[in-house]
This record gives structure tokens, sequence and C-alpha cells, in this order.
């Protein structure tokens, strides 16, 4: 069973890729975590994790719904993090969270895919997006296989640099970083409210037809990113940047309510 947190479908398309490669089913964690689900999941494969790299770490909101879920069968448990650049040491806290809630550890791998943190950096052009996607998918397919043999992920050395992300700097990331301040539409906003209905948080909600924030970000990138008009700005940093947004919406949140 492949479980998936995606801001703009980066994760999801890994999370699909593996499970048609394995024969599988992928599980929406945008949809459960939505409606506040976590529940129990029998499995007689291997569990597999997939979300993107938040400040070198699983993303805080996927680590909580797994404290909070029941896992029985198959407890081996594989974590893939999609990222631009590198996870860092996030697999010594991945270990670490399968340890408190009773899951095996098999390992975490990297997946490199379009950058989409538009409240950060520069991200590719379109172009450039499908070629990084395209160029992933050989090694999406390796890591499915593996989990479909069940061996471990290969361990990467993690550098000085690496431990400190993911380590002390993870949190300061969080506190001083991670916060919806930022976000703001612009007149050509059109009241579609496609941006409160992707918020996997419930953290977006349209007040006098504009997007307004509420005060729970996890900086997933699916308001700003999948605005279907770019009316979405973070501050001036996302200002002529691409916005990637490759969400197939309708599986991410399958029997609720899909944004249109």
């Amino acid at each position: 069973m492949i479980f998936y947190f995606s801001g703009t479908g980066n994760s999801q398309l890994v999370a699909l890729q593996m499970a048609e490669r394995l024969g599988d089913t992928a599980v929406s964690l945008n949809r459960l975590i939505k409606q506040g689900e976590t529940g129990s999941f029998g499995s007689e494969r291997a569990l597999a994790f997939v979300a993107p790299t938040y400040s070198w770490r699983i993303p805080r909101v996927m680590e909580r719904w797994i404290e909070g879920a029941e896992f029985s069968g198959c407890k081996d448990a594989y974590f893939v993090l999609t990222c631009e650049g590198s996870a860092g040491n996030a697999a010594k806290y991945a270990r670490r969270l399968c340890k408190r809630v009773g899951i095996s550890f098999r390992g975490l791998a990297e997946v490199a895919m379009p950058g989409n943190y538009l409240a950060l950096g520069p991200t590719p052009n379109a172009d450039e997006c499908r070629a990084i996607v395209e160029e992933a998918r050989p090694r999406i397919d390796r890591l499915a296989d593996l989990v479909g043999e069940g061996k471990p992920f290969p361990e990467k050395p993690v550098t000085l640099k690496g431990r400190l992300e993911s380590g002390p700097v993870n949190p300061l990331f969080y506190r001083f970083y991670v916060h919806d301040a930022g976000f703001a539409s612009s007149e050509a906003c059109t009241s579609c409210g496609k941006c409160a209905a992707r918020c996997p948080l419930g953290n977006v909600e349209l007040v006098g037809g504009r997007p307004s924030w509420k005060g729970n970000c996890t900086h997933c990138m699916a308001c700003i990113a999948g605005c279907p008009v770019e009316a979405i700005e973070y501050k001036t940093v996302s200002n002529g940047r691409h916005r990637h947004y490759i969400m197939d919406d309708a599986l991410c949140w399958e029997d609720a309510e899909a944004p249109r």
C-alpha cells in the first residue's frame, strides 16, 4: 500500500507510477488529513510513504498522520522523498518515526523532481519541468522494484551539511519560515475556490470571493501553484516564476469533492 502527500503533484506522480508498477493501491493523504481521518490499514504488501522533502525531512503533516494511524499485516516501510536537491539526513528521522509507531524501516530514497517552492527560490520553466519528470521515471521504477522484491533501499552517505540541515535547521525553518503571512491574491482572482478546495489543511477559505489564509499553513504550494489564473503570489518572491502543478485532482481527492 502506497500513501502519498503531495502539494503540486510531484509526489503523487511518483506514488501512482510505483503503484502501477507494483499492482498496488495508492492512497491520498491529502484527503485523509483534510478530513481528519487516520484509521487502521491492513496490507499483505510493504508500506511505502511518498512525500516532498520539507526542510530535509518528511513533512510534519505526514509524520503526524503516520503517528495517528494503525498498520497491520506487513509492516515493512519504505520512504520516497521527492526533492530538487537533497533530503539531507531525513532517513535518521524516518527510522525514529518507524520505531515510535511499530513499523520496520526499510530505507529512504530520493527522487529528483521539478522545483515547486515558489516561496523560496527560482523554479524551472515548463520545458525543464517536463524533462526532469521524464528523467525521474526510470529511478521510480527501480525503487518500486526494490519494494516489490522486499529489498532495502541502499543507504546513502550523509554529509555534515546534511546532518545540520535535517537536524537543527529543520525546526528553525518551520519556526521562522513556514507560515502563510506572505500569500495574497490579486485582482485577477476569479473566485473559483480551487485554492480552498485543494488545501490539505483546510487553511484557505474564500472571504468576499477572495482567498484568505487562516494561519495553519505547511507551505505545500497547492494554492499558489494550482491557481488557474496565477492570481496568488507569495510576497514578491514568486513574481514571474513558473508554477509547476501536475496534480490529478480527481485522484488526489477520490471520494471527497474534487476541485473542478
